[in-house]
């Protein structure tokens, strides 16, 4: 399963990517901005994992813009961010975002959180 993993910040980015090679995910590319993600997402790409929080275009804007594509309408989408007032979730939520999860996080969550999209993944 190949992620896109998008968070201005490098560290974060490292963060999640080393938490997904640890449950079993190794194919990645990596984004700093909704900008970018948008312009590295393809029909490869099975998960997103975005920040909300980022320069130039942000998670929930990407999002909006994804969801916009025939190839990004159905792929799950899990926010991981500081966020964490429940407006923001049902905003993310209205954008498309599938699951959210609030920083700081451990690979377990993570998983989970994976887990229960998968089948969507599938579908």
């Amino acid at each position: 399963m190949k992620f896109l993993v998008v968070d201005d910040s490098a560290t974060m980015r490292r963060i999640v990517v080393n938490s997904l090679q640890r449950i079993g995910f190794t194919d990645t590319v990596e984004a700093a901005d909704g900008q970018e993600a948008l312009a590295r997402f393809d029909a490869s790409i099975q998960f997103v994992i975005t920040d909300w929080n980022m320069p130039n275009m942000s998670g929930t804007d990407f999002t909006r813009a994804l969801r916009t594509r025939p190839e990004g309408a159905t792929v799950p989408v899990l926010m991981v961010t500081a966020r964490s007032v429940k407006e923001d979730i049902l905003t993310a939520m209205e954008a498309g975002v599938n699951n959210y999860i609030v920083k700081p996080f451990t690979p377990q969550v993570l998983k989970e959180k994976i887990d229960a999209l998968l089948p969507a993944a599938a579908a």
